[in-house]
Formats: structure tokens, C-alpha cells, sequence
């Protein structure tokens, strides 16, 4: 199996330093380069294609949203993974909006960084529990689909479920266990609901979903 390969972003060069220490200690990961700012991060993805992007969000000169735009307008591939000690609400949303496909806090353990990097080979979504638990709470009550929003084309019964499993939280693999298909055809039925929604990553599915009503949002305990 090919190496994961990591791009570090991180204005701290004592953080950077750590967590290319942790990083090398995994197997099946490598990195590839470290940026201090965004606009190094830029320039890095375009040197080394990097599969995945560690992206700090306070930094000088480019901060981690911004980069994220940038680099998801010229490398829609790239998976960016926000990490970072900042979790409020409107930042959260804005990351997504800019593309990220992951939002997770520096207080993670080692072994979740290492189960999260192996859950991205995977295709899944990585979010801190806290992260997840805010976007389910901005997102309980349903929104009305406004005059302004894109038509979107209908999604078929399976492709429903397959959205209702992944607003519920479940990686690919256990949606494929609860509906008797392989991994790879649960990539394709999400690769389907994105197209027709016009999204870019499961985070924003999920997101949508539950504002214009699509499925029920998960109950809470």
C-alpha cells in the first residue's frame, strides 16, 4: 500500500518539528514538507502533491482558511484536515466552506491522530467529537430550501440512505456493512450525491442534508 503522504502547516516550528516526529513513527505515512504560512503551503502542494494537508488556521502573512480556498480551488484532490487549538462555531463553518474535509483539535492523542490518518485512506471524514457535536447543534432544526439555492438533481432511495448514514456518523466501511455493499461502492454512491448536490466532501453532505430536511438529524443522548 502507498504512503500517505502529509503536508505539515504550522506557524510553530516547535509543533511542525513534533508532529513530523509522530508522524515518521507511523506506518504507511510519510511527509512530505512543512510550511510556516499559507501561502508556503501553496507553494509545497504544487512541489510535492501532497494526499493530504495538516492545516493550521492562525498564521501570518496567508491564514489556514484562506490557504484552504486556494488550495482547494487548484487542487480539489487534496484532502486539507484543519488542525488547530481554535473551535468556535463560526470558525468551524467557514473551514467547511472553504473546502476542508476534516476540522480537528491539537488536544487529540497521538493514537487518534494515527487512527484518523488511516480512517482518511479510507475516505472517511475526520472531526474532533466536539467539532461534531457543534455542527449537529447549529444544524437540528431544518431550514426551508430558499429561491436562492442551486437546483439540486434527486437523489435516488439508496443514495438517500447512504446520506443518512453519514450524517449519522458512520465511516464508509460501516455503511457498506449496513447495506451489503463494498467500500468502493459506497465511494461511488457518495461521489453521485456530491455531483448532484454540487458539494465538495461528506462534511457539507452531512451539513446540508439535515438544513433542507433530506434525512432527520441524528438524536442526540
Amino acid at each position: 500500500m502507498d504512503a500517505l503522504r502529509v503536508l505539515l502547516v504550522d506557524d510553530h516550528t516547535l509543533f511542525r518539528h513534533g508532529m513530523k516526529s509522530l508522524l515518521d513513527a507511523c506506518p504507511n505515512v510519510e511527509v512530505v514538507g512543512s510550511a510556516a504560512d499559507g501561502y508556503e503551503a501553496l507553494s509545497l502542494t504544487r512541489q510535492t502533491q501532497p494526499d493530504v494537508i495538516l492545516m493550521d488556521i492562525e498564521m501570518p502573512r496567508c491564514n489556514g482558511l484562506e490557504a484552504t480556498r486556494l488550495i482547494k480551488g487548484e487542487f480539489p484532490q487534496v484532502v486539507v484536515v484543519i488542525l488547530t487549538v481554535v473551535e468556535d462555531d463560526e470558525t468551524v463553518f467557514e473551514a467547511i466552506k472553504c473546502g476542508a474535509q476534516g476540522y480537528l483539535l491539537k488536544t487529540l492523542e497521538a493514537y487518534q491522530l494515527y487512527d484518523l490518518l488511516e480512517g482518511l485512506r479510507r475516505g472517511d471524514a475526520p472531526l474532533s467529537g466536539a467539532i461534531a457535536a457543534k455542527i449537529l447543534r447549529e444544524f437540528t432544526h431544518p431550514k426551508p430550501q430558499g429561491d436562492d439555492q442551486p437546483v439540486v438533481e434527486a437523489l435516488t432511495e439508496r443514495e438517500r440512505d447512504v446520506l443518512e448514514l453519514i450524517v449519522e456518523g458512520k465511516t464508509n466501511k460501516e455503511i457498506g456493512d449496513a447495506l451489503y455493499v463494498t467500500e468502493n461502492t459506497v465511494k461511488n454512491y457518495l461521489s453521485n450525491i456530491l455531483a448532484k448536490l454540487h458539494l465538495q466532501n461528506r462534511i457539507q453532505a452531512a451539513v446540508y442534508a439535515v438544513t433542507q430536511g433530506l434525512v432527520d438529524a441524528p438524536q442526540r443522548g
